[in-house]
């Protein structure tokens, strides 16, 4: 006897799925580490972003991202992080000079300039077991494919840093920020799918860590929406910016933005 299953139908907000609703828009801008962390697997040197050439660049990228109007800013910084709303808070009274940290540079200088009264840190940390990737693929003789992999990750990285030293802060960013640039980021974290045997999923492991992160931060983000005329900018590293695209675009009750709106359609 066939059986029937039941049909379970999804009741949502009909404002969450109309077009012509007034949604809440979030623009997820991927950076590079200003300041040089040093804290990733592969690091992109930058130059001095302190330098008056850089500053000037700057300030040109503040006038690009105010055509967005943004009522909030989230930054790259530990969720709830009272250490960088106070320096915010010092900042705008002038009691703190910025440092060369894109949360910074980009961050608080947008946001005191747009008169935001605080600033949003919406990071959260995870794991991301790239060892146990590094140590399945030399445990299966599959070394070469995997250094092969790191050695791409790393070329590419450094062609962005050789990008940055003949371009302006916007134009790195505009680059960064372009689909086909975010979507190849995107893929290399996917060539560490096949990595990985029924049993230990190494590879995949890898990715779903990554992207619990990622969802996480998404979270943080989301929650920072209180009003349909909320328009919320991201300032993230570039890694990111797939993955909380993908997040944001998934999200029907909000409504995407990208940097090219700002400088192909002003």
């Amino acid at each position: 006897m066939k059986m029937i299953m039941p049909l379970i139908v999804l009741v949502m907000p009909l404002a969450a799925w109309s077009e012509q609703a007034a949604r809440p828009e979030i623009l997820v801008l991927g950076t590079f580490h200003m300041a040089n962390p040093g804290r990733d697997i592969h690091n992109m040197q930058a130059d001095d972003m302190l330098s008056p050439r850089r500053q000037k660049e700057i300030a040109e990228l503040m006038e690009v991202l105010k055509r967005f109007r943004p009522t909030k800013v989230a930054v790259e910084a530990d969720v709830g992080s009272q250490a960088v709303t106070q320096r915010y808070a010092d900042y705008v009274s002038g009691k703190y000079a910025l440092t060369r940290n894109e949360t910074e540079q980009i961050g608080f200088r947008l946001a005191k300039e747009l008169g935001h009264p605080t600033i949003y840190p919406v990071d959260e940390e995870g794991d991301f077991p790239y060892e146990r990737v590094q140590n399945f693929a030399k445990a299966n003789g599959r070394a070469a494919e995997f250094d092969a992999i790191a050695s791409g990750t790393e070329s590419r990285v450094q062609e962005y840093a050789a990008y940055l030293g003949s371009h302006t802060v916007l134009e790195m960013l505009q680059h960064m920020n372009a689909d086909t640039a975010v979507a190849g980021d995107v893929a290399i974290y996917f060539s560490w799918v096949p990595f990985g045997d029924p049993g230990d999923y190494a590879g995949p492991d890898l990715l779903a860590m990554w992207y619990q992160r990622n969802i996480r931060i998404y979270h943080n983000i989301r929650a920072l929406v209180s009003s349909p005329g909320d328009r919320i900018l991201v300032i993230y590293g570039a890694g990111h910016l797939g993955w909380l695209r993908q997040d944001v675009a998934n999200d029907a009750s909000v409504g995407l933005r990208k940097l090219s709106d700002l400088t192909e359609h002003p």
